[in-house]
């Protein structure tokens, strides 16, 4: 399992500096749309080659809702939000999800929210908000609306939780992002934002998108969830914008400042809190 949350913290965080580079040839809208058909092709193909194409019809009605709150809802909530308000402040709401994940699986999973679990997410929480600089003086609305696409992460995680342990994990993920990429298509399309510059640098971003940060990230955060407490698989993710941020003062040449130092610390202590705490 550790080597499998190393693995994703790697990839998405990444895929911090690949969003950042990839702005200059794509509009917003339409590179995820493209993000999520490059996934869902890669992963169909996977599972026809592993002769298990089509999941039992009884996993259907819980792959396609997982698959408009998690990468539909998601991200249509992520590029409503930037439209108004900063990187950082979306960036923050967006990792919110550990929050409405603990609070959910507390009712619907079993998962005790004990005083450990809240402090250590309100530690990482603070730590997340140094470490972009938020300041929540902004649009109340778009703030709303990004916490609803955060929310929609974590119902899609409890529902993986409750219906779709038993499906497999390839299989329900392929699916997720199918479904997900034939309405962020359709979005894209109708959007009138088509223009893309083509260059090997695109090119690029497009396919380590496509193939890792959708295909083999959200795989590894299938299987993840899979196999450890919702609440716990949240908090954890909160590593992701550690590494991006890291990555962008170790190869954009971005400042390390003390909030964004101390933001790290903050985070790392609340996910540690959290998830390597020995049983007693």
């Amino acid at each position: 399992m550790i080597k499998a949350l190393l693995l994703l913290y790697f990839i998405w965080g990444f895929n911090w500096i690949v969003m950042k580079l990839s702005t200059a040839f794509f509009p917003p809208v339409l590179f995820v749309s493209y993000r999520a058909v490059l996934g869902a092709l890669v992963l169909l193909a996977v599972c026809a080659w592993r002769h298990l194409l089509i999941p039992k019809k009884k996993y259907w009605p819980w792959i396609f809702l997982s698959g408009m709150t998690q990468v539909v809802l998601n991200n249509a909530a992520m590029q409503i939000g930037i439209v108004s308000l900063s990187a950082g402040l979306v960036a923050v709401l967006n990792y919110t999800m550990p929050v409405f994940m603990a609070i959910l699986a507390h009712f619907f999973l079993n998962e005790r929210l004990t005083r450990r679990k809240v402090l250590g997410i309100a530690t990482a929480m603070a730590g997340l908000c140094l470490l972009m600089n938020v300041h929540f003086d902004a649009n109340f609305q778009a703030i709303c609306i990004v916490l609803l696409g955060a929310l929609g992460w974590a119902i899609a995680g409890v529902i993986l939780k409750l219906k779709l342990t038993a499906c497999d994990v390839l299989q329900c993920t392929a699916w997720q992002m199918a479904i997900g990429a034939v309405v962020l298509f359709l979005w894209a399309e109708g959007s009138g934002q088509t223009t893309v510059i083509w260059t090997p640098m695109s090119i690029a971003a497009l396919l380590y998108n496509g193939l890792l940060a959708a295909a083999a990230g959200f795989f590894l955060w299938n299987y993840i969830l899979q196999h450890m407490e919702a609440a716990k698989a949240g908090v954890a993710v909160l590593v992701v914008p550690v590494i991006g941020v890291l990555g962008g003062v170790l190869c954009l040449g971005e400042v390390l400042t003390w909030n964004i130092a101390l933001g790290m610390v903050l985070i790392l202590l609340g996910v540690a809190s959290i998830v390597y705490k020995k049983q007693a």
